[in-house]
């Protein structure tokens, strides 16, 4: 009876880290979706609006879901007097804290690394390009995760369903 007990915790197991997997790979092509409506309208805020970048910041990622949100609005508060960072170093700092409970990989962060470097320190033409370029390869990231989501997505709910069941199959 224990051991009976103990195999189906080991599948379940091996199951939910399949479908947990799973779910990884159909958050990120949302997440960067969202990720690029989100400097489109930090692109528009700056071209149009002639906002502040902390104030854009904090409007934008009021209108984010989680993790994003958390994401933009460290940032903005890392701009503010409290903290006295610059642009670059608070969109840095927010990355390095908060980047892990996203599902997207370094590519992305590498884009929003290098975009930090151009926010608040040139004209508005001048970060109105470079926000233009980083969408551009955030949408080929999306692309790709697209393809890795069609790929691997049913791949390691069943992959870890089969683990699963070896795991068992091997102790008993």
């Amino acid at each position: 009876m224990l051991n009976l007990i103990g195999a189906i915790l080991v599948l379940a197991a091996g199951t939910l880290a399949g479908f947990y997997q799973a779910h990884q790979f159909a958050l990120r092509p949302r997440q960067l979706r969202e990720l690029i409506l989100a400097l489109q309208r930090l692109e528009t805020e700056i071209s149009y609006g002639f906002t502040p970048l902390p104030d854009a910041l904090e409007r934008i990622g009021g209108g984010l879901k989680e993790p994003l949100k958390t994401l933009f609005i460290a940032a903005s508060d890392y701009m503010s007097p409290d903290y006295g960072l610059s642009a670059e170093d608070s969109i840095r700092k927010a990355l390095n804290m908060h980047w892990r409970r996203t599902s997207m990989k370094t590519a992305e962060k590498d884009v929003l690394d290098r975009l930090s470097g151009v926010l608040g320190t040139s004209d508005r033409q001048d970060q109105i390009k470079h926000i233009a370029l980083a969408v551009g390869q955030l949408q080929h990231e999306e692309a790709a995760a697209r393809e890795d989501q069609a790929k691997y997505e049913k791949m390691s709910k069943s992959l870890g369903l089969l683990i699963g069941a070896l795991i068992v199959i091997l102790i008993f």
